[in-house]
């Protein structure tokens, strides 16, 4: 259970900023035993593993502090609170998002040598042109706090977007992402909390409320990936009585199965949005703070693939099962990439033993 917001306010946003200053402070001294440590570790990539992460960290920790402290100011200066809501303060809390994740990227760039590419067709002048004055609805795939980030650091550096995002109410432990998220339209979702109709709800308040320049973001899978969670959709499915689904859900062993509700209250909500899929790969592992330490990336290119079908493409007017239909097709389509593009072209160990008992994926549309 998270803490009420007046604590994470006066005990938490404190307690980073603290940490953060400490850990500037004693830097020399980490990075030191950071580089001894190395010189001690046995593979030649684990020698600057150490060194690189307290780089990371501290880039991390000055950049959450600074928006901390910006982020407090606007509360002041706009009444205390009075006119956080008004355009003038959303514009700017959007600018803190993206001064913020642009040092994040720009700190993964330097320390860790992450490049991100992102593949989408070649648009004709009169399509670029659509892309710029319609909303967008961003179903993506989930595989960890690393992939939403990029995620939205592109739709705001990129694309200049506004992101609305529904995200686990967990990340408002992360005093930055709290603040902000709660001063701009988002939605929360609270871990295994029953009340899917009210999430559902609350999405559907969102996207009817987008802009040319608004994006609603999606995770339908609910989660990051893991073995159980796959297995646990494929069984959640069969209790419905969708073998249908829970067969096709076998063969995408890279992604959990999609849960509709919400990704399809969003596009009925919002019927001038183009739908946008996004595929990654490349993050897939990175799912705790040791995994930053022992798993994150050196020196790779992550690989993203976005796929737009235009608002008059969409199957709104069709029946509720030929949408769910379409969705699971998509869904296909991008376990199918993930598995050509993942670094290196091999799948991780648990998806290696997925597919040695259900076989190769499906290829999608």
């Amino acid at each position: 259970m998270l803490p009420p917001r007046p604590i994470r306010r006066l005990v938490l946003a404190p307690l980073v900023i603290v940490i953060a200053v400490g850990f500037v402070v004693l830097s020399p001294f980490l990075a030191l035993l950071a580089l001894v440590s190395g010189l001690l570790a046995r593979s030649r990539a684990g020698r600057m593993r150490s060194l690189r992460l307290v780089g990371f960290a501290v880039i991390w920790l000055v950049a959450e502090t600074v928006a901390v402290v910006m982020l407090a100011g606007f509360w002041v200066v706009s009444g205390f609170g009075g006119r956080l809501r008004t355009e003038p303060y959303q514009s700017r809390h959007y600018g803190v998002m993206r001064w913020f994740l642009d040092v994040l990227y720009d700190g993964a760039a330097r320390t860790y040598g992450l490049r991100v590419e992102v593949d989408e067709p070649d648009l004709t002048g009169e399509e670029l042109a659509a892309r710029l004055t319609r909303p967008v609805i961003v179903l993506s795939r989930h595989a960890g706090p690393g992939d939403s980030f990029l995620l939205v650091h592109q739709l705001l550096s990129v694309y200049q977007r506004r992101p609305r995002v529904v995200m686990k109410a967990t990340l408002q432990l992360d005093p930055s992402v709290d603040i902000v998220g709660n001063r701009l339209p988002n939605v929360w979702i609270k871990g295994r909390q029953t009340g899917e109709r009210i999430f559902t709800e609350q999405i559907g308040r969102l996207a009817r409320g987008l802009d040319a320049r608004g994006a609603l973001v999606i995770f339908p899978e609910g989660g990051n990936w893991t073995p159980h969670r796959w297995r646990r959709g494929i069984r959640r499915l069969e209790s419905q009585g969708r073998s249908d689904l829970a067969e096709r859900a076998r063969d995408m062993p890279n992604l959990l199965p999609p849960r509709p509700g919400g990704a399809l209250a969003a596009v009925a909500a919002c019927p001038d949005a183009d739908v946008v899929f996004v595929a990654h790969a490349g993050l897939d592992t990175i799912i705790t703070l040791g995994d930053v330490w022992g798993r994150f990336p050196i020196d790779q290119v992550i690989r993203a693939r976005w796929w737009r079908v235009p608002y008059d493409q969409v199957p709104r007017d069709a029946a509720h099962e030929a949408q769910v239909q379409w969705l699971y097709a998509w869904w296909e389509r991008i376990d199918a990439w993930i598995s050509q593009n993942r670094p290196g072209n091999v799948a991780t160990e648990a998806t290696s033993g997925v597919r040695s008992r259900h076989g190769s994926s499906a290829t999608g549309p």
